[in-house]
């Protein structure tokens, strides 16, 4: 069993499902993200989501283009991400994911990349603009070195889409609530349920739901169908208003949304 599906698993069977974070690393400093995320497993994340600063984050709502633009101007270096996942390992047990654009990958070295994130002590890697039918070389180094790999599930994805998700996602499949770019909403669309449901009659066992997810009511309603929350934007903007103790105090409000 995958890292990240041990722990999904895990948190259903002791409470509702799973909560799972993301934080750009390198904002608003290296030393800060790692904090960061740190401070949201010791209040209850199980899974943490790390992403990649991008130079064209075209998936990314505001909050998150304005950290990641920080992180790069800050000096960010593609190293940087296996550092943090090292130094965060190194002080809590929760699996890791990387959260990339695929160009990146592609201009590290895709096998490169692969060995230095399992070298770090990572899970394996999220990829939002990749699909199965375009991603040889990456399932072929995620097998080599066992990553987990999460590929994206949105509800104008066709059957055939969703089975080729599900059969070759580990940890998860990253179930988009809605179309559009990231960041918190007041409403989820009632497409995430339905999404969940034809991901269920591919086979998924693992599902989670993400995009314009913000508070408490808004993951346990979640987790009535789903696996595990996915929480970022929110989490990013307690970190640029109110640093690391921010964070910690909204991932402990937002924990109990899971049955904490």
């Amino acid at each position: 069993m995958s890292p990240v599906h041990e722990a999904i698993a895990a948190a259903k069977r002791d409470r509702d499902g799973a909560l799972i974070s993301y934080l750009p690393v390198g904002f608003p400093d290296l030393d800060a993200s790692v904090d960061a995320a740190v401070a949201l497993v010791e209040n209850g994340v199980d899974v943490l989501e790390l992403g990649l600063p991008y130079s064209d984050p075209v998936m990314d709502g505001p909050v998150i283009q304005a950290a990641t633009q920080v992180a790069l101007e800050g000096g960010f270096r593609i190293r940087d991400a296996f550092t943090a996942v090292e130094r965060i390992r190194s002080r809590v047990d929760a699996p890791v994911l990387l959260m990339t654009y695929w160009n990146p990958v592609v201009q590290y070295g895709v096998d490169r990349f692969a060995d230095d994130l399992a070298s770090a002590g990572g899970a394996g890697l999220i990829t939002p603009d990749l699909t199965v039918d375009s991603g040889a070389d990456w399932l072929a180094a995620s097998d080599r070195t066992g990553l987990d790999r999460v590929f994206l599930a949105a509800p104008t994805s066709t059957d055939e889409r969703l089975r080729l998700a599900v059969e070759n996602s580990r940890g998860f499949v990253y179930t988009v609530s809605t179309m559009g770019i990231t960041g918190a909403r007041e409403d989820l669309d009632a497409a995430a349920r339905t999404l969940i449901a034809r991901l269920r009659e591919q086979g998924a066992d693992s599902a989670c739901v993400g995009i314009g997810v913000s508070t408490a009511e808004q993951i346990a309603e979640i987790l009535t169908y789903a696996d595990g929350a996915i929480v970022g934007s929110v989490f990013v903007k307690a970190l640029a208003d109110g640093g690391v103790p921010a964070v910690a105090e909204l991932g402990a409000r937002l924990a109990a949304g899971t049955g904490r």
